[in-house]
C-alpha cells in the first residue's frame, strides 16, 4: 500500500467517522426522517459509506469554516501582542524615582538576603553531589 492510498483511507474513514457522528446527533434530533433515511439504503453497505463520508465532508468544511470564523473575530477582538507594529519603534523616555517608603525599602532589603541565602545553599548542594 503506498503513502497516497494510505492517506486517502485514513482520510475517508475520518469522514465516514464524522458523518456517522453527524447522522447520529441527527437521528435523535428528527428520528423519523433518520429512519426513512437509512430505510431507503437498507443494507447496501458501500452506498452507506459513501453517503456517510459526503455528510462527513459536508461537516468538516463546516467546523473549519467555523473555527476559521472564530479565530478570525478572536484575532479581532485581541490582536497579537508580538506583531510588529509602528508604534513599537517610537522612543519612550522614562525616569526612575528612587523607591521611598521605608517599608517597601525594608521588604526588598529582607527577600534580597533570602535571595542570596538559597543561592548559597544552591552552590554548596551542588558541591556536594559533584
Amino acid at each position: 500500500m503506498n503513502f497516497d492510498t494510505f492517506t486517502e483511507f485514513i482520510q475517508k474513514s475520518f469522514r465516514v467517522s464524522l458523518g456517522a457522528a453527524a447522522s447520529a446527533v441527527e437521528a435523535i434530533q428528527d428520528p423519523q426522517a433518520s429512519a426513512n433515511k437509512f430505510s431507503d439504503i437498507g443494507t447496501d453497505f458501500n452506498r452507506l459509506t459513501d453517503e456517510l463520508e459526503v455528510k462527513g465532508a459536508v461537516t468538516e468544511k463546516e467546523a473549519r469554516e467555523f473555527v476559521d470564523s472564530v479565530s478570525s473575530n478572536f484575532n479581532d477582538q485581541f490582536p497579537n501582542p508580538f506583531a510588529p507594529s509602528s508604534a513599537s519603534n517610537a522612543t519612550v523616555n522614562t525616569v526612575a524615582k528612587p523607591v521611598t517608603d521605608s517599608g517597601i525599602q525594608a521588604e526588598i532589603k529582607a527577600l534580597t538576603e533570602q535571595l542570596s541565602a538559597i543561592r548559597q545553599e544552591i552552590e554548596q548542594l551542588k558541591a556536594q553531589g559533584s
